[in-house]
């Protein structure tokens, strides 16, 4: 057994102002060399336990704190943060936060300049820390020149200049693509395996979990609740589901079918470990009778027309070239593609924030540079990733009314309007409240109350679940679908392909500034070349399902998990 790196003895911490207890009796015990994975939904504590491995808190945030961390031996209540920075490295969520320097390697030497390292030291380790992290080259690069998984591998790689035993990682893949998550993983992965690090990383991420973690602690309330081998806590689905986590989508393949009464040796959490296991059940998948139901295709007139579309940065940076899409009334549209691939440059051409350098944008019959900004709101509403940033007003009620009163609608129509829109959206009983002041979700809810009281024919949704937790993702595209059946032309930007299917009817997957792919939602998630071109995944349902499509010509090109457990059962009962 290992040496412990780290121990949490009865720890128990409470913010300042705060009534409540956000670790209650915690104890853990890390050892040296391993990767251990942290999970649990928004709000149990996770963060607060990566603060805690280094004295953030309780030295910087204050508040209540009673038991002890120790870290190498060190209390981390007794020593400053400046004495544990040399042991411990930590990492955080948006590296956007992170990266203050003009140029990649003074990014490096910062941390270590601020631990009064030598000159001759800080020289030797800059290439070190960024061959472990695969930037060499980029030295002289300014951080804004990166992409986003870059961007979080130079702040990996300043915190592990200083040659920390543990290195501390907060949701560092929330903000990223599937590419720059999978980068970071990698690098993760590659630090605890080469260099020996003990890496400490808390993240919704169950698949890049369950393939690197070596355990995984679940936390629920502030307390570990279970804690195990990564083929152990994410086989449970049920305790999974009792905390509002997503299993990985292999291990809820396999226990869907198994629910419909279709027996697997086993739950496999990772693909590796389930393709071995589809032998056996492409013996029952014979029939070709099985009928999946699609959503029917929208036609009609474009409500939204793109046609020709480029446009060039004053830089000289080309974001897009030769875009052509029209989308109808009452479509829910998914666009897709890498950062940078032109997804967010394309709906500020939508919404008249940028103009064409060539090409046409018309919603309607009128083309967008004829008309303004404040007019366009009437008829495409815009929620960005952060509903906090569309926020301005003292209470609910004058949020909603607010755009309302600025475009000069009577005092009687702003109160019909808002009316109605707090009562779509559920929040009639909180009018009064001050926005902020709700949970994240319902915030989500005030912003979308404020765009329906517009009364717009399309809502735009910019990546609406990054930095979600499942249930807050879940709680968004439920308010979307709502949206969509009220007869809402809907465009949903996301890089979590895994949650669309019960959603999208459409997928328009971009790449370098293009259009690669149009097509109905099942059989765009199941191109999965043109996916991995503009470095998108497809779930790892429908690449269960290409594998039994080829062991059986015949099998359907499903997409979840639950598509699943119905084909299964279905000839499960014709047979």
């Amino acid at each position: 057994m290992p040496d412990k790196i780290a121990v949490f003895k009865d720890v128990s911490y409470k913010y300042p102002r705060s009534d409540d207890f956000v670790l209650l009796d915690l104890n853990l015990e890390i050892y040296e060399g391993e990767f251990l994975g942290i999970i649990g939904s928004t709000g149990v504590g996770k963060t607060t336990i990566c603060l805690a491995l280094n004295g953030i808190v309780p030295q910087f945030y204050g508040g209540r704190f009673f038991g002890s961390v120790h870290v190498g031996g060190l209390d981390t209540v007794e020593h400053p943060i400046s004495a544990m920075a040399n042991y411990v490295g930590q990492v955080f969520e948006d590296p956007e936060t992170q990266l203050i320097s003009t140029s990649v390697e003074n990014e490096i030497a910062f941390a270590l300049e601020n631990l009064k390292v030598s000159r001759e030291v800080i020289i030797e380790r800059i290439p070190q820390a960024l061959s472990a992290v695969r930037l060499e080259g980029t030295e002289k690069k300014h951080p804004h020149e990166l992409s986003g998984g870059q961007k979080q591998r130079l702040a990996i790689a300043a915190a592990i200049a200083v040659q920390p035993s543990l290195l501390i990682l907060d949701e560092p893949t929330s903000q990223l693509d599937p590419v720059g998550a999978e980068e970071v993983f990698a690098t993760a992965h590659e630090l605890n395996q080469e260099l020996d690090m003990t890496i400490v990383m808390a993240s919704h991420s169950a698949e890049e979990m369950a393939a690197f973690a070596d355990r995984i602690a679940l936390v629920s309330n502030g307390q570990i609740v279970a804690i195990g081998p990564p083929d152990e806590i994410y086989a449970d689905i049920e305790i999974l589901e009792s905390n509002d986590l997503r299993p990985p989508q292999v291990a809820n393949t396999f226990y869907s079918i198994n629910k419909r009464g279709i027996s697997v040796p086993k739950i496999p959490v990772n693909l590796n470990d389930a393709l071995p296991m589809l032998d056996s059940l492409s013996e029952l998948s014979q029939s070709a009778e099985f009928i999946l139901s699609d959503p029917e295709e929208v036609t009609g007139e474009a409500l939204l027309s793109v046609k020709d579309l480029a446009h060039v940065y004053p830089d000289g940076t080309k974001a897009l070239h030769g875009v052509s899409v029209d989308i109808a009334k009452g479509e829910y549209v998914l666009i897709i593609g890498q950062n940078g691939a032109g997804k967010s440059t394309l709906v500020k051409h939508f919404l008249n924030l940028l103009q064409p350098t060539e090409g046409v944008v018309k919603v309607g019959d009128v083309d967008t540079e004829e008309v303004s900004v404040s007019d366009l709101a009437r008829r495409i509403g815009y929620v960005a990733q952060n509903p906090d940033n569309q926020i301005f007003n003292a209470s609910v009620g004058e949020e909603i009314a607010f755009a309302l009163k600025n475009l000069d609608f009577d005092d009687e129509e702003v109160e019909t309007r808002t009316v109605e829109s707090l009562e779509a959206m559920g929040l009639t009983e909180v009018r009064d409240m001050h926005p902020l002041a709700l949970p994240k979700g319902d915030r989500a809810r005030v912003v979308i109350g404020a765009i329906l009281a517009m009364k717009p024919e399309i809502i735009i949704f910019d990546e609406p679940t990054t930095g979600q937790d499942y249930r807050g993702a879940k709680y968004i595209l439920e308010i979307s679908r709502d949206l969509h059946k009220m007869g809402k032309t809907v465009i949903v930007i996301t890089h979590h392909l895994y949650l669309m299917p019960e959603y999208a009817e459409r997928v328009v997957v971009m790449g370098k500034g293009t259009i690669l792919l149009d097509d109905v939602i099942r059989k765009a998630f199941h191109e999965t070349e043109t996916l991995k071109s503009t470095y998108l995944s497809a779930p790892q349902a429908v690449h269960l399902s290409q594998e039994m499509q080829k062991l059986n010509s015949a099998f359907p090109p499903l997409l979840t998990p639950g598509e699943f457990a119905d084909y299964f059962a279905f000839e499960g009962s014709a047979s």
